[in-house]
């Protein structure tokens, strides 16, 4: 397949290998629902997370902890829709939400495989490292792509106690990088690094085979992912150290709500033109 073709082609894991292999880097984003999707596989987007972060910037929560799997398929399926209708390119990966794996291996298998039969995704995804690596290869065994997810966890935020970055002492970055390449082993087809040390999350990428997707971990990661909301410019009170915002909608937005009140209050609208 020539590059013209690839780039046009379903994202699958194969590719995410072979952009590594290939040092081409690879573009992620979240996506909650069926336009945003639409906008950002045509706007050549590699892979959409259907990230449980829908808890905080969709729902409101302080946390990702409260969203359920009910919540997360029927973002899921918006998600999905809105690609398989535009150019059908980008791949769709689902955050498997807190305490819908924990438990058990086989409550995941049972989860993961309701999440994968409810809509047409191409993988989940879980946090953590060897305490799930039998999780994770019971999943990719039944053939369900897993992404793995270490460093900072946001579903272990009462754990940690602060949102500070993980793995700068050298006992836990040790830790970090022998997990990294247990989820390797277990099967999973890429992990995310969320806040690390730059040179710990070039140490993983070049320790695995698989690709490294980094948010606040540094260029060197074979990819990079961020929350839509956050390079919008939606929320005013968030503006974390590795977030770049390359808009301010959350301006635009106002500004025209703002307008449209005055048109209504002062009835400059509907115009005769817009009426029937």
């Amino acid at each position: 397949m020539n590059r013209s073709a690839q780039q046009k082609a379903h994202v699958t894991t194969r590719r995410l290998l072979d952009m590594k292999q290939n040092g081409e880097k690879i573009a992620m984003l979240t996506a909650y629902d069926y336009t945003m999707a639409r906008i950002l596989d045509r706007a050549g987007v590699d892979v959409l997370l259907v990230g449980d972060s829908a808890s905080n910037v969709f729902a409101g929560h302080s946390t990702t902890l409260p969203i359920t799997i009910e919540e997360m398929i029927y973002h899921a399926k918006a998600v999905v829709r809105g690609v398989h209708d535009e150019s059908g390119r980008a791949m769709v990966v689902i955050d498997m939400p807190f305490m819908s794996y924990q438990l058990s291996s086989e409550e995941a298998l049972r989860n993961a495989g309701k999440i994968m039969k409810e809509h047409e995704c191409d993988a989940v995804k879980l946090e953590g490292g060897r305490v799930i690596a039998d999780t994770v290869k019971r999943i990719t065994d039944v053939g369900i792509p897993v992404m793995g997810h270490l460093g900072l966890m946001p579903q272990s935020i009462y754990k940690y106690g602060s949102y500070r970055v993980r793995a700068q002492e050298e006992r836990e970055a040790e830790q970090l990088l022998e997990d990294a390449k247990i989820i390797e082993k277990a099967g999973a087809f890429a992990i995310v690094l969320e806040k690390i040390p730059s040179a710990l999350a070039v140490e993983v990428t070049r320790s695995l085979t698989i690709p490294t997707i980094g948010i606040g971990a540094g260029v060197a990661c074979d990819g990079q992912v961020l929350v839509i909301n956050d390079i919008l410019g939606l929320n005013r009170e968030f503006h974390p150290r590795f977030v770049r915002q390359y808009a301010d909608l959350n301006t635009v937005i106002e500004h025209a709500a703002r307008q449209y009140v005055e048109d209504v209050h002062q009835t400059n609208f509907p115009s005769p033109d817009e009426s029937y």
